[in-house]
Formats: structure tokens, C-alpha cells, sequence
């Protein structure tokens, strides 16, 4: 996963004009003008011209849908505003993290996996299968939230949340959605979510990875014999003496200064513990 970061890396650092600058604010500005078109169209649905339908592609060559249906409204109304704004500001904060071409490539990649599994899913006869906009803006946030997970928002502009905690409500939802397509045994259903956000594990893989490893050592640590013997041996020493550390100068102990910092000498011949005020001061035991 590290080469392949690497790759992705070395590819935007020699082609930094690739993509398109701003393009949140293109797909929004799309987003809105389609849904004007359909408010002011007489009654027929000027979305159903641009979604992405694969019948239509390939028997009636309407190319077009494989780039407009990114700008087919999801929702409507408030909710349609709310939802831009967001999605623009995630986007937007990950361009100016990243730089217009590892953005646009991102995003690019995850408009490429979705209309190929678009395509693999009518080609296995699943011609329910709907490809949107709504597991690409999911990528986004969750990127969104990789990097930023503790920067608070404002869930529909007045209850304060962390990122981090909606990206977790989110997968929760993610993780729901694949779980009930395969007890309804729609496989197809159930493999779109995850086909749809392999550009978020593509881009964060590597992050991943080394997350779960970090919290794997961690656990293996606080499990070990020897840390579960070494707090043992602690809890026992502060019970009979009634401290943990001494201060090999002054007599300080953690018990009666508990804010006190302590820390033991490596220059000492010997298992010597000081205070903050005598580590750095006190003639060594040889």
C-alpha cells in the first residue's frame, strides 16, 4: 500500500496541472443549475436526461451520462443546500490539503470504480443497481475526516459535533447498509458501497494499515506478561511503602506531591528515582 501512495504521490508532484481547480465548486454550481432546470422544466425531469444509466449508454450511445450524472441532485430543497455546502467545504479543505491534481485524481477514481461497477453490475443482470453521487461525497468525508478528526462542525448549523464522530455514525450506516443487502441476499447491493469507496481506501490504505498495527502493539503491550506484571509489582510496592517514586535528594514523594514529575537517573550505578528539581541536579551514585 506504501508503493502504491508512493506512485500516486510521484504522479501529482509531476503533473501538477492536472484536474481541475475548484472542482467542488463546478459539481455545485452543476448540481444547483440541474436542479433549477428541473424546478422551471414544465413538468418533465431534466435529471432523468443525465443520470447514469448503463442500458442507455450502450445501446443508445448516450456517452454525456457518464460525466453528468455527477451533477444530479440527490435530495431537494433545504436539504439540497445544506448537503452542497458541506460537501463544498470538505472538498474545498481537501484541495488546498492536498493540491488540485491529488484531489482531482482522488475524485476522479472514485467516479472510475463506481461507473465500472455500474457497468459490471448490468452486465450480471443486477439492473436495479443505482450509481450516485452519494457514496463519492462519501469518500470525500470520510477523507475529510482521516485527516481532520477532531475539527468541530456544526451539525445543521447549530449542534457542535466532531468529524470524528460523524464519520463513525456514517460507517455505522455504511457498514449497515452492506449488511442488510447480503441478508437479502443482493450481493450486487451489497458490494456497491464498498466497490464505491475503494478510491478512499486506494488514497488512505497505507494510514490504515499502520493504524491497526499501532493499535495492535498497543494491545499486545498492556496484555504482556511483562507489563501486567511490572503494574502489579507497582501496585504492590506503593501499598506496603504508601508511595511509587522518591526522590533520592529531597525524600519527595509521588504521594505527597502528586502533580510532581519523577524520573529515574541512567548515569547512576543503581535504580535511582529524583524529582523534577534534582534530576538534572545531584551528584551521580557510582
Amino acid at each position: 500500500m506504501k508503493s502504491i501512495d508512493t506512485l500516486l504521490d510521484r504522479f501529482c508532484y509531476k503533473h501538477p496541472r492536472f484536474g481541475i481547480p475548484n472542482l467542488m465548486t463546478v459539481i455545485v454550481a452543476g448540481t444547483v443549475l440541474v436542479y433549477l432546470l428541473d424546478m422551471f422544466s414544465g413538468g418533465i425531469s431534466f435529471s432523468s436526461l443525465l443520470y447514469f444509466s448503463p442500458y442507455r449508454v450502450i445501446h443508445h450511445l448516450e456517452i454525456w451520462r457518464l460525466v453528468t450524472f455527477l451533477f444530479v441532485p440527490s435530495s431537494g430543497g433545504v436539504f439540497l443546500l445544506i448537503e452542497l455546502y458541506f460537501y463544498w467545504f470538505v472538498g474545498s479543505a481537501l484541495e488546498r490539503e492536498w493540491g488540485t491534481a491529488k484531489f482531482s485524481l482522488f475524485y476522479l477514481a472514485g467516479v472510475i470504480f463506481n461507473l465500472l461497477y455500474g457497468f459490471l453490475a448490468y452486465a450480471m443482470g443486477a439492473v436495479g443497481i443505482v450509481v450516485s453521487m452519494r457514496y463519492i461525497n462519501l469518500s470525500l468525508f470520510f477523507a475529510f475526516a482521516t485527516l481532520y478528526p477532531n475539527l468541530q462542525v456544526l451539525l445543521f448549523f447549530l449542534i457542535p459535533i466532531k468529524v470524528k464522530w460523524l464519520a463513525w455514525f456514517d460507517a455505522a450506516v455504511f457498514a449497515w447498509s452492506v449488511l442488510s443487502s447480503l441478508l437479502s441476499l443482493n450481493v450486487a447491493g451489497a458490494l456497491l458501497p464498498i466497490v464505491a469507496l475503494l478510491n478512499y481506501f486506494l488514497f488512505f490504505g497505507s494510514d490504515l494499515l499502520a493504524a491497526a498495527n499501532h493499535t495492535r502493539q498497543r494491545v499486545q503491550y498492556r496484555t504482556s506478561r511483562q507489563t501486567v506484571n511490572f503494574k502489579r509489582a507497582a501496585r504492590q510496592a506503593q501499598q506496603q511503602r504508601g508511595y511509587l517514586h522518591k526522590c533520592a535528594v529531597c525524600g519527595k514523594t509521588d504521594t505527597d506531591y502528586p502533580d510532581m514529575e519523577f524520573r529515574y537517573c541512567s548515569k547512576c550505578n543503581g535504580y535511582y528515582c529524583y524529582c523534577k528539581d534534582h534530576i538534572n541536579n545531584h551528584v551521580h551514585i557510582q
